[in-house]
């Protein structure tokens, strides 16, 4: 069963070097892009997964006409230690509309039984999830559903965007709702506050959390 999301995640990295290969006629009509950011917490989704600890983060990715790929890293959660994920996926606009859909792939190298010590680290392809979004104007619609090892998770959010400003309200499966407020300073410095609105079965943290983000770009 593992071998299937290998296949997905080797074919969509196939389907978007093709399609790279297609649209860019030289290597200098690509764009790379990367940066380099910091936050006072692990924050994902209403949650802070690193019982507030500060993260570090980094991205490389790659672009030409729509399409796009990549890697994100961290320093991690709280459960699975140091992160990375590897990224693929084709995006555009057309008026006011705007689409993207995407295939991500999380991998936690460092992870390790708590009790046993064992390693649990997920081979690549392992813990893979397709996310769908549309916008229209100010307003966005994502969908993320699991595969494989996470095919029985989904998660979703509808937000806005109003200049600096945005709200977004983002659900997991049945049993855990949050809401957003967001406030970008710059490009480089951006507010958020996060708060839990329903934990159905009363088992997660719903403090309000207070994000503050900071992100450099790299310039090449």
């Amino acid at each position: 069963m593992k071998m299937i999301n290998k296949k997905v995640l080797a074919s969509a990295v196939a389907a978007t070097a093709i399609a790279l290969s297609a649209a860019v006629p030289t290597a200098s009509a690509a764009e790379v892009s990367a940066s380099v950011g910091a936050a006072n917490m692990y924050y994902w989704r209403g949650l802070d997964l690193g019982n507030g600890d500060p993260a570090i983060s980094g991205d490389l990715s790659v672009s030409a006409g729509g399409f796009y790929g990549g890697i994100w890293g961290s320093s991690g959660d709280a459960s699975g230690g140091q992160e990375y994920d590897l990224f693929v996926g084709y995006g555009g606009e057309a008026g006011s509309f705007t689409y993207d859909v995407s295939l991500w792939n999380y991998n936690y190298p460092s992870a390790t039984d708590p009790v046993t010590g064992d390693d649990t680290s997920p081979d690549i392809g392992d813990s893979t999830e397709a996310v769908v979004s549309l916008g229209f104007g100010p307003v966005a619609v994502t969908y993320y559903h699991g595969l494989e090892d996470l095919e029985d998770y989904w998660y979703t959010t509808i937000g806005a965007t109003f200049d600096k400003f945005s709200v977004t309200y983002g659900l997991h499966e049945d049993d855990l709702a949050h809401v957003d407020l967001g406030y970008s300073f710059n490009d480089n410095v951006s507010f958020t506050i996060g708060q839990v609105v329903d934990d159905v079965d009363g088992t997660f943290d719903d403090d309000t959390k207070f994000i503050l983000s900071l992100s450099l770009p790299i310039e090449f």
